[in-house]
């Protein structure tokens, strides 16, 4: 009996033991089949998800902030007195940024008043000159008319001393007068054609100089002319020297906030220099370069949702503003020239310029030109 229970003892354990060794391979299976199961399943609808996404939205991380940005360049030459900025400082449109030394502009300002007074003095003497030339026609016209005058009175003189002389003429013939009242009468009418010659070379010399007199007003006059062309140009040159005095302080150009400022108390700066740039507050945008293969669907209004990195809890509302004329390709120092042969051919990426929905939004106020941004336009 004893043997008999031993025989089943040992093959109740034989049969546990592989009934144990079959459960478990298909434990095993159950659960890779599950964790499969959930992986193709998940799979699947994230990649059905990103399908759908992708028929109705366009993205590109390819993207970064954009502002305004003016440099900061000084019009004259000089040695700077003063820096009034530091680095990021925020400053308003109008602020002192640099001070320049002016002494020598204002030297500069002082000689071109100068030359304008003496400008304008030279014009006071050139109308006095005018002034006594016109008195001086006065007076040789009053000149010829009284010599005119005495000549009329010449000639009836004279024509009276001829008279005279004719009949003495006659009556000497016949002696009815004696020689001396001939000679008195032919005396009269010698004085009389002398008194007529000197005053008719008297009349042409009072002319002559008339037009000598006539000729010196027109020159006086050309004279002032020009003297007023000179004050014109010294004025131009005194307006030109306090213009360069005012740009002797560097304002700047809009609000905004200031790069890094290189510049130091002493340091001799060019007209023209540029110094250090000013990151304009008036506007901030986005521009992403998608591939041309994304731009079919693309129009100017459509909905964008913008990710910045630097804030990767909000996303923040945008529409498409405009598109490039050309790709990023065509404005690079050396474009590409496929004419030149081995034509490879690069799928290009065109600009797009992507503004904000709330530009007062504080974040979008916080942001910083070349803050990296990814893009998800709606082409719905």
């Amino acid at each position: 009996m004893e043997t008999v229970n031993e025989v089943r003892s040992t093959s109740h354990k034989a049969a546990n033991a592989a009934q144990g060794e079959n459960g478990a391979p298909k434990k095993k299976n159950l659960r890779f089949i599950i964790i499969l199961a959930v992986l193709v399943i998940g799979g699947g609808s994230f990649g059905i998800t990103k399908y759908v996404h992708a028929l109705h939205h366009e993205e590109t991380d390819n993207a970064q902030v954009e502002a305004n940005v003016s440099p900061v360049i000084p019009r004259v030459s000089g040695y700077v007195k003063e820096v009034r900025v530091k680095d990021n400082q925020l400053v308003k449109k109008g602020d002192t940024l640099i001070v320049l030394d002016d002494r020598d502009l204002q030297i500069r300002v002082q000689q071109a008043e100068a030359a304008l007074a003496a400008a304008q003095a030279n014009v006071g003497v050139a109308e006095a000159n005018t002034t006594a030339s016109r008195a001086n026609i006065v007076t040789s016209h009053a000149n010829v008319a009284t010599v005119e005058a005495q000549i009329e009175a010449a000639k009836v003189n004279l024509w009276r001393a001829s008279q005279d002389y004719d009949r003495y003429a006659n009556l000497i013939k016949d002696h009815s007068i004696t020689q001396q009242q001939y000679e008195q009468a032919l005396a009269a009418k010698q004085t009389a054609e002398r008194q007529l010659q000197v005053l008719q070379e008297q009349k042409a010399y009072a002319s002559k100089q008339t037009s000598v007199v006539a000729s010196q007003s027109d020159a006086t006059a050309r004279q002032i002319s020009a003297a007023q062309a000179v004050i014109k140009q010294r004025e131009a040159d005194l307006a030109d020297a306090q213009l360069n005095l005012s740009y002797a302080v560097i304002t700047a150009p809009e609000d905004g906030r200031v790069s890094k400022t290189y510049v130091q108390p002493g340091q001799y700066l060019q007209a023209g220099q540029s110094l250090f740039s000013v990151v304009l507050d008036n506007s901030i945008w986005v521009v992403a370069n998608f591939k041309e293969t994304q731009l079919d669907k693309m129009k100017v209004g459509q909905k964008v949702e913008v990710h910045v990195d630097a804030f990767p809890e909000k996303d923040l509302e945008a529409h498409v503003a405009s598109f490039s004329p050309a790709t990023g390709a065509r404005f690079a120092l050396l474009p590409p020239d496929n004419a030149s042969g081995n034509f490879v051919k690069v799928v290009q990426r065109l600009p797009v310029k992507i503004e904000f929905d709330h530009p007062e939004d504080p974040v979008v106020k916080q942001l910083r030109a070349g803050l990296n941004v990814v893009v998800d336009v709606n082409l719905d």
